[in-house]
C-alpha cells in the first residue's frame, strides 16, 4: 500500500502543485466558503460558478448571513444557476449550523446537514479539516476507472463503493497533503483526463500506472450504463402586458422549480385559435396580440417544449397573478426555463 501511495499520490500532488487552476475556493479553508463553492459546482461548470460564487459571498460572507437571509433574496442570488432546491438545502444546513454554534468538523456530521451528501461531506471534510475522506465525483470515477482498467458500471452503488475504498486507500497522511489530494485528483479529471474526447496522457503525471492506456481501452472507459429517455412536457406560456406591467405567478411550494416565480402558463400547446379562451379562462380580455414565441428547456429527467404568446389585455386575472414593472420583473426569481420569455418581457415593458 505505501508504495501504491508513492507511486501513485506523490506524482500527483507534485503535478497538481505545479499546475492547478487559481480557484477562489481553494485558497481557503473556511469551511463556509468550501461549501459553497461545493453546492454550486454539483451539475455546473466552473466557468459558470465563478460570477455567482463572488456575489453570493459578497451578499452572505458568513454562514450566519445565510441563515438569516430571505428567501426571495437568496433565490434571486441564485437566479441562473438552475437545481433550485439546492439553494434552499444550503439555507436549512446554515440554520443547523449556527444553531450547533458551528460546522461539525467530520464526514459524518456533515452528511448530517440537509442537502450534503457523501461526495460533498468528504470534499469538506478533507478540504476545510484534514480529514482523510476520499471524494468521489465524476472525474474521479473517470481516472480511477481508467487507471485500473475497470470496465464496471459506475452508475452502479457497489462500483462506486469500491472505488471509493481504493482511493481512500492510497489517500496520503499528512493534513496538508490530504486538504489537496481528492482536489487534485478531480483536477486531473477535470483538465487531462477528460470526457467525451481522448485523455491527454502526455500531461498526466501518473501516465506510467495507467492500465487504460498501456491496454488502449482509455477512451472506452468509464462505463455507463445509458440513461432513460427525457420525458417531454408541452407548455403555453403567456406574457401578459397591462400599463408597462407584466404578469408572473408563484409556483407550487414542491416539486421542480418549487417557489419560484414565472410566467402565467398551461399545460399542452395552445394554438392562435384557443390561445384566447385561456385568456379569457383567467378573467382577462386579450386587447392586442403581440408576437409568438417557441422555446426548449432541457431538464435532467424532464424537457420543456414551450409555445408563448406576447399580448396586451385588459383586467385583473386570478388573485395569484402579480402584476410587476421592470423594476419587480429584476426583484423576482424567475428560472432560466423561461429565459426566452424573461427577455421578451424585460424588452416589452421597457419600452
Amino acid at each position: 500500500m505505501e508504495n501504491a501511495r508513492k507511486r501513485l499520490t506523490e506524482p500527483l500532488l507534485v503535478w497538481f502543485r505545479q499546475n492547478a487552476r487559481d480557484l477562489p475556493w481553494r485558497r481557503t479553508e473556511d469551511p463556509y466558503r468550501i461549501w459553497v463553492s461545493e453546492i454550486m459546482l454539483q451539475q455546473t461548470r466552473v466557468a459558470a460558478v465563478l460570477g455567482y460564487y463572488a456575489r453570493f459571498l459578497e451578499a452572505f460572507p458568513s454562514v450566519e448571513a445565510l441563515a438569516a437571509a430571505p428567501e426571495d433574496r437568496l433565490m434571486k442570488l441564485w437566479e441562473g444557476l438552475g437545481y433550485y432546491s439546492r439553494a434552499r438545502n444550503l439555507q436549512r444546513a446554515a440554520k443547523a449550523v449556527v444553531e450547533m454554534g458551528g460546522f461539525p468538523d467530520t464526514y459524518e456530521g456533515l452528511l448530517a446537514l440537509p442537502g450534503i451528501g457523501d461526495y460533498t461531506a468528504s470534499a469538506i471534510a478533507s478540504a476545510a479539516f484534514g480529514r482523510r475522506e476520499a471524494a468521489v465525483d465524476g472525474n474521479v470515477l473517470r481516472v480511477v476507472t481508467r487507471l485500473t482498467d475497470c470496465h464496471d458500471d459506475i452508475l452502479d452503488p457497489k462500483t462506486k463503493k469500491a472505488i471509493r475504498e481504493q482511493v481512500q486507500s492510497v489517500m496520503p497522511e499528512t493534513p496538508a497533503d490530504i486538504r489537496i489530494f481528492n482536489q487534485a485528483t478531480m483536477e486531473l479529471g477535470a483538465t487531462v483526463c477528460v470526457p467525451n474526447g481522448p485523455p491527454k496522457c502526455e500531461l498526466c503525471p501518473v501516465r506510467d500506472l495507467c492500465l487504460g492506456r498501456i491496454r488502449g481501452t482509455a477512451e472506452t472507459l468509464p462505463v455507463k450504463k445509458p440513461k432513460k429517455a427525457r420525458r417531454v412536457e408541452e407548455k403555453t406560456v403567456f406574457l401578459l402586458l397591462r400599463e408597462d406591467k407584466v404578469a408572473l405567478c408563484r409556483r407550487p411550494d414542491t416539486g421542480l422549480l418549487a417557489g419560484l416565480w414565472e410566467f402565467p402558463n398551461v399545460e399542452g400547446t395552445l394554438d392562435e385559435e384557443k390561445a384566447p379562451a385561456q385568456v379569457a379562462a383567467w378573467g382577462l380580455e386579450p386587447k392586442a396580440w403581440k408576437n409568438k414565441l417557441t422555446a426548449k428547456h432541457i431538464f435532467t429527467h424532464v424537457e420543456w417544449h414551450m409555445t408563448g404568446y406576447t399580448l396586451e389585455a385588459a383586467g385583473d386575472g386570478p388573485a395569484e397573478f402579480e402584476w410587476v414593472d421592470a423594476a419587480g420583473l429584476e426583484s423576482h426569481a424567475v428560472p432560466s426555463a423561461f429565459a426566452r420569455y424573461y427577455a421578451e418581457a424585460r424588452g416589452q415593458i421597457g419600452e
